[in-house]
């Protein structure tokens, strides 16, 4: 007769993937997706690039309020097939959302936005800067008078 051990660990979930399973379900998640966006600035202008793969240019919304530049849509799902069966699904569907604050030397009137394969790219030109001006400052009455009495 053979005594056969068995361990009573076995079926237990390793304490991280407990952990993180904790973590992914306690936290609710946004209703909108964050959207990435590169931004960066020119000698011209202010440049703000986000992919948005599958999405088409009309399906993309993009409006400036007072100093927020605010970038939205959504991106559908792909029918249901009862042929599928998927083993992963990491693709982002549904709604999308970004805001961003311009910097008031930006001329935001002026937005320019092009979408090419897949990149929506805005371009802000930059407000034309004013001349420096420098102003000799006078002397006052107590100096003007100090002066003309060290004469």
């Amino acid at each position: 007769m053979t005594l056969m051990l068995r361990d009573p660990f076995a079926d237990t979930v390793p304490l991280r993937q407990a952990m993180d399973r904790l973590f992914e379900e306690s936290f609710p998640r946004p209703s909108r997706h964050w959207l990435a966006v590169d931004v960066y600035e020119t000698a011209a202008a202010l440049v703000v690039r986000a992919a948005l793969p599958g999405i088409k240019p009309a399906e993309v919304d993009i409006a400036i309020d007072g100093d927020t530049l605010t970038i939205t849509g959504e991106l559908k799902a792909d029918e249901e097939s009862e042929d599928r069966e998927y083993h992963r699904r990491e693709l982002h569907v549904g709604a999308f959302e970004r805001a961003l604050r311009l910097p008031e030397r930006f001329q935001a009137e002026k937005t320019e936005a092009i979408f090419e394969n897949g990149i929506l790219t805005l371009t802000i030109p930059k407000r034309e800067q004013a001349e420096v001006r420098h102003i000799k400052v006078q002397p006052g009455m107590i100096e003007a008078i100090e002066g003309s009495i060290k004469r």
